[in-house]
Formats: structure tokens, sequence, C-alpha cells
């Protein structure tokens, strides 16, 4: 079974792209990317995983991902805090590769194409 999806990485700083690409979602992977301990929020058709003590270590808020969110109906301005790693979710904890919808939605909002 495969574990490499294409996914939607919002890094906090906003001199560094937000960008598409295909990545390895294994747990270690995962960590790697948000820089510690995950947990993920999801939302009908895609999950977004966030560094799970990003509060605690007071982490740079991420205000790119906390906009793309509340955009599309979950409000997490004060927990979005370092790099935010969206994908696809199955219905069941799954990955699955980023909905296209969030990734058109991600350009419009910050102006730039995003190619995997």
């Amino acid at each position: 079974m495969s574990t490499k999806f294409t996914a939607l990485i919002i890094p906090a700083p906003t001199e560094q792209p937000v960008r598409v690409e295909s990545i390895e979602a294994t747990l270690t992977n995962l960590r790697e990317l948000v820089e510690g301990d995950i947990e993920s929020v999801m939302r009908g058709d895609w999950q977004v995983y966030l560094n799970a003590e990003g509060v605690i270590r007071d982490l740079p808020l991420n205000v790119r991902a906390a906009q793309l969110t509340y955009d599309r109906g979950l409000d997490l301005a004060g927990a979005a805090r370092g790099c935010a790693v969206f994908l696809g979710s199955d219905g069941h904890r799954g990955e699955t590769d980023v909905p296209e919808h969030l990734v058109k939605r991600a350009e419009e909002l910050f102006g730039m194409p995003l190619a995997a």
C-alpha cells in the first residue's frame, strides 16, 4: 500500500513559498514536516496536520493556513502554528491526495500558481 500522496504545504514564515509536492505520508515524515508531534484536524474531504505542541512551544502563527481553513469553514486561528500539511481524507482517518479545490483556493488566496 502506497503512502505517497500529493500534499499542500504551508510554512508559517510568509517569506517561504506555499508549495504542492508529493510526500510520503508516514508518521515520521509528517513529524519532520511539522517539526514535532502531529495532530490532525479533518474537515470533509481534507485534513490538516499541525504541530501538536505549537501553542505550548510558541511556534509562529501560520496566518496563511489559518486563512485557508477559515475560508473552508474551520477556525484554527490560534492553533495554526508552524508548518501546516494538507492532505485529502478518505473519511476513515486515511490519507489521499490533497483535493484540487483546496489547492485552487490556496492559489486564489495567496496569488500564486501551485504546481506539483
